[in-house]
C-alpha cells in the first residue's frame, strides 16, 4: 500500500532473497508514494542488478480499487451478473482512465472508458452513459 512499505512479509522476504537492501527500498517507495492516498495498493516492478542494486517502477493502482473508491464500495459483487452493488457515471470512468492512462493500451479515450466499464461490470457495478 502507498506510503506503508515496511520490511515485514511479503516485502522483506521477497527482496531479502535477492540481497536487496530492504530499508532502502521501503524508504524510496514510501517517499514516491506520499502523494497517493495512504493505503492505496500500488503495484511495483523491481529490477535487481548483479551488484544487488535495484530500480523500481511504480504502476497505477488497480482499476478494481479505483472503481470501488468511485462507487463508494468495500467490495465488488459476489454474483455480478444478477447482483448489482453500485454504479459509476461516464465522468467517473473518465477520471479513472486519466489515472490509469500510463498503463492502458487503448487507442483513444472512448476505448479506454469501455475497458474500465467492462471491469466495472465484472465487479457488479453498473455503468451509466457508456
Amino acid at each position: 500500500p502507498a506510503g506503508q512499505a515496511n520490511p515485514s512479509p511479503p516485502v522483506g522476504p521477497a527482496l531479502g532473497q535477492h540481497g536487496v537492501n530492504i530499508m532502502e527500498f521501503c524508504k524510496g517507495f514510501n517517499a514516491q508514494t506520499q502523494s497517493i492516498d495512504p493505503g492505496a495498493p500500488v503495484p511495483v516492478v523491481i529490477t535487481v542488478f548483479g551488484d544487488r542494486s535495484f530500480s523500481f517502477e511504480m504502476k497505477t493502482p488497480p482499476a478494481s480499487y479505483l472503481l470501488k473508491k468511485a462507487a463508494g464500495l468495500k467490495s465488488g459483487s459476489g454474483n455480478p451478473n444478477t447482483q448489482k452493488v453500485g454504479s459509476v457515471t461516464r465522468a467517473q470512468l473518465e477520471e479513472i482512465v486519466k489515472i490509469k492512462d500510463p498503463d492502458l493500451t487503448a487507442g483513444d479515450l472512448d476505448a479506454a472508458v469501455r475497458t474500465i466499464a467492462g471491469s466495472a461490470r465484472s465487479m457488479g457495478i453498473e455503468t451509466e452513459e457508456v
